[in-house]
């Protein structure tokens, strides 16, 4: 196993560098100067190049791509244009809150994704069975701003049962102090129910919206692959034995369609930590899409580099973590 991680990890290296020379590109070819943006529309054309050399913007794309790679490769990220801070330390800061928002939407996908799938499955062409597709496909369907927006009135403005935005109270933030930068595992480890409540107050909306998408993509993977399992002479030969069905559905066809749920799973949670822009935009979430998309706007290229190169190791990671976790649920797995 020990040589399949390193080949794995070597072969990430293309991967990263491609990342790297698309997201270069396709930043320098959205319209805007960081240069305006930081001096007005009214500076001079002096002021203008003066602040473009200072920033090595008046250099060709080629070598400002060669600096950035240069830079990356001496794990140094450089620091934002516009606030002047390192990105390393944002990231310190930001990524707690996205792996937070993401472990907590997984969970949502997780407990309600798979047993409605398990539910569709037992139950193939009955009245659950085409609820359950019917919900699976408008979850795919909804537009992730348009759900966000609405359960902030239903909860928020009209029921107020939830807060609005953010990831504290203002009145709790101001005497709460992190330690991991995980608030719902720091409130846990300063045993402080209230700000715990607060900051699961927080969480529900925006992990109910981002794990809308993941929950129904699970449902019908789940589907797809219980169906499979219940297909195969084990599970005739095991009710034909008299085992109950409760184990016969949660021990022997659930266990063996668990492959290509743990892929899915793996590959959705890889997609919310770079897939929650709109969704921390929406709720004013302190995480990394947040950063990134106000990067955008504001043209700091460092920032957006920064933060995409981020998630794409992350995103990486998480799926070889996956593929390592095969063994452990299929011993028939190996690795060469």
């Amino acid at each position: 196993m020990g040589s399949y991680i390193v080949r794995r990890l070597l072969s990430l290296l293309p991967v990263l560098l491609g990342i790297t020379l698309l997201v270069f590109g396709f930043l320098h070819l959205i319209p805007g100067d960081p240069a305006v943006v930081l001096l007005g529309e009214r500076a001079t054309p002096e002021q203008l190049t003066t602040l473009r050399a200072q920033l090595g913007l008046d250099k060709p794309l080629v070598v400002q791509y060669l600096v950035f790679l240069g830079n990356l490769v001496q794990l140094k990220l450089g620091s934002s244009i516009i606030s002047g801070i390192p990105i390393a330390d944002e990231l310190k800061v930001r990524y707690p809150a996205t792996f937070e928002l993401a472990i907590a939407a997984m969970l949502v996908a997780l407990l309600f994704g798979i047993p409605a799938g398990m539910i569709a499955a037992t139950r193939k062409n009955s009245w659950l069975d085409h609820l359950t597709m019917t919900g699976s496909l408008l979850g795919v369907s909804l537009p992730v701003y348009w759900l966000g927006l609405l359960l902030i009135y239903l909860f928020a403005v009209h029921l107020r049962w939830l807060p609005p935005s953010g990831r504290i109270s203002v009145d709790a933030g101001l005497t709460f102090q992190p330690i991991t930068g995980f608030y719902v595992l720091d409130a846990l480890l300063r045993l402080n129910g209230q700000a715990l409540l607060d900051v699961l107050a927080h969480l529900i909306l925006p992990a109910l919206t981002l794990g809308t998408i993941p929950l129904a993509i699970l449902a019908r993977i789940t589907r797809s692959s219980m169906l499979d399992a219940l297909s195969q002479d084990y599970i005739r030969t095991a009710r034909a034995k008299g085992v109950p069905e409760f184990w016969v559905i949660g021990q022997h066809a659930f266990k063996n369609a668990l492959l290509p749920i743990s892929t899915i799973t793996g590959l959705q949670f890889g997609t919310l930590l770079g897939g929650a822009i709109l969704t921390e935009t929406i709720f004013a979430w302190p995480g990394i899409g947040s950063w990134i998309y106000q990067g955008i706007l504001e043209r700091d290229y460092p920032v957006v580099q920064g933060g995409v190169v981020f998630v794409a190791i992350a995103f990486v990671l998480v799926n070889l973590l996956v593929d390592l976790s095969y063994a452990a649920i299929d011993p028939r797995v190996q690795y060469k």
